[in-house]
């Protein structure tokens, strides 16, 4: 078992990279190597300006190539629930930029020609109590009324058509729901930015941040420094560097993953059917999937803990355990990967996008960045153009998490708040 990301093992490394020294001046520069940087660097170069991206390691080496592989529409509250604090009409424009969302990584990956295994496979909600299935009903008929027309409620028993699992109730289906190989999109959506004139530099970690006036700023790295007359900062739950500002408004908060050897055409017929995005009602519950090798991709938030080898290691045991709860049929079946990665959690669990002393910025994607992230990129390109009205999140307020400066240290008094909410509904 190998404990690195299969996103970035089984994908081909990107070679795209400048080897130069950072320095000079760019129109814009980039801070974040992942989606949304990628994303951004693109639609920004297209609109002609000059582009460098800094990332302090890899290409996606981080969330964007450490997490589930879903690439899911919907809103990570309950649509009833968000639409009696903002209103129905906004409630429903938050939920349909998720549906932009997916549409924006399907129409980049089909422009850029990027082979990663996209296929609309939609995403199935499981209900892990009875009382939980109620509510899954309740909350498809506000959706089907209001947003989307097209899901479907599943009984216990036609539950079995996509789950070959007696650990759930029922479930909902979200139809225009995707998948796809975050590695190999990763990769072809840098080198559509290089071809695009984007620079690329790795292992160029920001290490400071002077603003010169209006919007320019000069940034110091671990390999020289660039002035830009824009920036955008893209780290997600960067938990380095001159960003305390933005450390206080997120919870980096850990999420582990293991991937199985390739399963045989017999047993995948039998335990997953439907291919779909699998998720669960528990707040402590599993999300998984099928790889387009026909692996299965099994995650959650084993432990309130940051990802290391160790923690790793210690969260792939419990998750070996759950699988095997799930589906009998594969409690010894063979690990290939076992991984961590972090969630870059606000407290409302929605994304923040706008501008602060001349310094622009889109994160806190709260588990939901796969599809969010590159649909932001592009709209922050508009935004950043002076289309103010393209960034989704510009209304929402950001106060900072009262008790945190940086390293989460509640995180275990969380954990066991929610394992007893689990417990007890």
């Amino acid at each position: 078992m190998k404990l690195d990301s299969y996103w970035l093992d089984s994908a081909p490394r990107f070679t795209g990279g400048s080897s130069a020294p950072v320095e000079g001046k760019a129109g814009v520069v980039v801070i974040g190597g992942g989606f949304t940087g990628l994303s951004a660097a693109l639609a920004l170069a297209r609109r002609g300006a000059d582009v460098v991206l800094l990332e302090a390691g890899r290409v996606a080496g981080e969330a964007s190539g450490r997490n589930g592989g879903h690439c899911n529409n919907g809103l990570a509250s309950d649509l009833g629930g968000l639409a009696g604090r903002i209103g129905m009409e906004a409630a429903r424009g938050l939920y349909r930029a998720f549906d932009d969302a997916v549409d924006t990584v399907e129409r980049l990956i089909v422009e850029e020609r990027i082979d990663c295994d996209f296929v609309r496979n939609g995403k199935l909600k499981l209900a892990a109590k009875p009382g939980h299935y109620e509510k899954l009903a309740r909350s498809a008929e506000v959706l089907a009324r209001e947003v989307e027309p097209d899901i479907r409620l599943l009984d216990r028993a036609a539950l079995a058509g996509e789950v070959g699992s007696d650990a759930f109730h029922g479930g909902l289906v979200f139809p225009h729901s995707a998948s796809f190989h975050m590695g190999r999109f990763a990769v072809g959506l840098a080198e559509a930015a290089v071809r695009a004139g984007v620079v690329i530099q790795e292992g160029a970690a920001v290490t400071g941040l002077r603003r010169l006036n209006g919007s320019r700023y000069r940034i110091r790295t671990t390999r020289g420094t660039i002035e830009a007359d824009q920036l955008l900062l893209a780290t997600g739950a960067s938990m380095r560097g001159p960003f305390g500002w933005f450390r206080r408004r997120i919870v980096p908060i850990g999420s582990f993953i293991i991937a199985t050897e390739p399963l045989s055409p017999d047993l995948i017929a039998r335990l997953m059917p439907g291919r779909r995005n699998c998720t669960t009602t528990k707040n402590i519950g599993n999300y998984f999937r099928l790889t387009g090798d026909d692996r299965l991709i099994f995650g959650g938030r084993a432990r309130f803990a940051l990802s290391s080898p160790t923690s790793d290691q210690r969260s792939g045991a419990i998750l070996e355990q759950a699988l095997g709860t799930i589906f009998p049929d594969l409690a010894a079946a063979p690990i290939s990967h076992c991984w961590g990665g972090v969630v870059d959690m606000t407290a409302d669990r929605m994304p923040r996008a706008g501008e602060r002393d001349g310094l622009f910025y889109s994160l806190g994607y709260s588990g939901h960045g796969t599809q969010m992230s590159v649909h932001m990129g592009q709209q922050m390109a508009r935004v950043m153009a002076g289309d103010v009205g393209a960034n989704l999140w510009r209304d929402f307020d950001w106060p900072a998490i009262p008790g945190h400066f940086g390293p989460p240290w509640f995180l275990p008094f969380v954990g066991a708040y929610y394992r007893f909410q689990d417990a007890i509904r």
